[in-house]
């Protein structure tokens, strides 16, 4: 594990507790911090990036964006498998160095978008089919994390990845907008996205907010999927089986095809079903990590490459870039 902060210290934690996986030890150049973790969670404290590689066959890069280029390069070209929390890297020409170098060494890259292993959404995969419309919303609370990059590759990096993933086809137009409210970066975001296909994504990502929320919401031809991600829970809304509003046209001076009506107090329950959807309850980092660690025991392909870390990571730089360069030209207007 290298780089205990936030987040670094549950990654520890899970993978002392993962099974078929023995904890090589922690680091950080927060000597500190790294001691305290260790013996909080009764992991070995090294003294050294180096150290640890020499007894690790697989880290976790936990480390600020800015750094993670060089942690992980370290790893790569001492022959040990990486897992780089999300954004991959901090551009993406240092992400390709890390693609390059890993494909020469042979070593084993994954990428952590921990969403995709949330347990509604998991629970929700078999309701979703050719998905035409999706508005997501991630809000948050201002904190100290993170401050080193912009809420796009902060939190809506999040959604963009999960996007390309639900949808399964490339972007091919974007706008987006947003605005720095407490750091010199941008603090709230909106971007629409469409894809190839014709779907279209409308995604919200602030950390700026009073309350915290993660939600998804998907359109279909089959339904309507309403997912909160915090909470754990959904629904999904379709037409009752035999119920068809549209059977067929109506030429004019004939009676409707749909003779049922839909009225107080059945409403919209008498053509609607609603299925509840729940998640297991299985930590999204612990099953993250245990896809990790399956990988390198060959049992399966990581489900999140470098590949699509990096399409992630561009994906977001161009929803950053359209975003300052509004706000560029809207202080050039203002001024």
């Amino acid at each position: 594990m290298v780089g205990v902060g936030a987040l670094g210290r549950h990654h520890a934690r899970v993978v002392r507790d993962l099974e078929r996986v023995s904890h090589a030890g922690v680091f950080d150049v927060d000597r500190p911090r790294c001691r305290a973790v260790a013996a909080e969670l009764g992991v070995q404290e090294r003294a050294s990036l180096t150290d640890l590689l020499e007894e690790a066959d697989a880290v976790v890069v936990a480390v600020p964006t800015s750094a993670h280029e060089a942690v992980a390069l370290d790893a790569i070209r001492a022959g040990v498998h990486v897992f780089v929390e999300k954004p991959m890297a901090a551009s993406l020409e240092a992400a390709d160095r890390m693609i390059e170098v890993a494909d020469d060494r042979s070593v084993l890259i994954q990428v952590g978008h921990v969403e995709r292993f949330n347990p509604v959404l998991v629970a929700a995969r078999p309701y979703l089919d050719r998905p035409l419309f999706v508005e997501s919303h991630r809000l948050s609370p201002f904190t100290r994390r993170s401050l080193d990059v912009a809420v796009v590759l902060d939190l809506m990096i999040h959604d963009v990845d999960l996007l390309r993933s639900l949808i399964g086809s490339p972007v091919v137009r974007m706008a987006a907008t947003g605005v720095p409210v407490l750091t010199r970066h941008v603090d709230i975001a909106n971007a629409r996205l469409e894809f190839e296909g014709g779907a279209v994504a409308n995604l919200t990502a602030s950390r700026v907010s009073v309350t915290g929320v993660r939600k998804l919401r998907v359109w279909q031809r089959s339904g309507y999927l309403s997912l909160d991600l915090a909470g754990g829970r959904g629904e999904f809304y379709r037409l009752r089986e035999g119920v068809s509003l549209l059977e067929r046209s109506t030429p004019a001076g004939e009676a409707s095809a749909f003779t049922g009506e839909v009225t107080a107090p059945t409403g919209l329950s008498s053509i609607v079903e609603r299925i509840p959807i729940t998640g297991d309850g299985t930590e999204p980092l612990m099953a993250e990590l245990a896809s990790f660690r399956d990988a390198l025991l060959g049992l399966a392909p990581p489900p999140v490459t470098g590949e699509d870390g990096r399409t992630a990571l561009r994906l977001a730089l161009a929803i950053q870039q359209q975003i300052e360069d509004h706000v560029a030209n809207t202080r050039a207007a203002a001024s």
